[in-house]
């Protein structure tokens, strides 16, 4: 079983990374970390493998499309996940009206239960 994270440089992929490896740690999974194609710099990369590897967490990089929601679902689907975490940044009065097309696509078509955490 696996855990799925998207890997995004932003205060929200920040904790929903820091959630996914409590959980994979705490479950014994892999934790699956999807790679946001254009954002993600090799050193960047090297330095969250050398972390994880560090923190004794099971880990691999999948890269990323494009559209981290469809990502996520489908690499959710593809490695059995029994868990995908999602950042969640707070929202402007008009923009409560929807929870954010991308959480709402992860919400309603993930395998598994989907973990939303907020910095």
């Amino acid at each position: 079983m696996a855990i799925v994270v998207g890997h995004l440089s932003t205060p929200e992929g920040s904790e929903a990374l820091g959630a996914a490896t409590a959980e994979a740690r705490r479950r014994g999974s892999e934790l699956v970390l999807v790679t946001a194609a254009a954002q993600d710099a090799e050193a960047g990369l090297t330095a969250l493998h050398e972390r994880l590897t560090a923190a004794g967490v099971e880990h691999r990089l999948v890269p990323g499309t494009g559209d981290l929601a469809d990502d996520l679902v489908r690499t959710a689907t593809e490695s059995g996940a029994e868990l995908i975490v999602i950042g969640l940044r707070r929202r402007s009065p008009v923009g409560k009206l929807i929870l954010g097309s991308g959480a709402q696509r992860i919400l309603l078509d993930a395998p598994c239960p989907v973990l939303a955490v907020k910095p």
